[in-house]
């Protein structure tokens, strides 16, 4: 059964995820092609995803 997901660990997720937002937009703004955006989404998320959680 999975187990909740800890504070940390959702903390983690959100910042990996904005910080993809911020780069993708960021590149897409740059390039003019707006498809960067969801890769920026996918690396951020996947960063958050495989970060070790920080020690409470």
């Amino acid at each position: 059964m999975a187990e909740p997901m800890s504070p940390a660990r959702r903390k983690q997720l959100i910042v990996g995820l904005v910080m993809g937002v911020l780069v993708g937009v960021g590149i897409s703004l740059w390039t003019g092609f707006w498809l960067w955006l969801a890769a920026g989404v996918a690396v951020g998320l996947a960063a958050g995803a495989l970060m070790k959680p920080p020690a409470e």
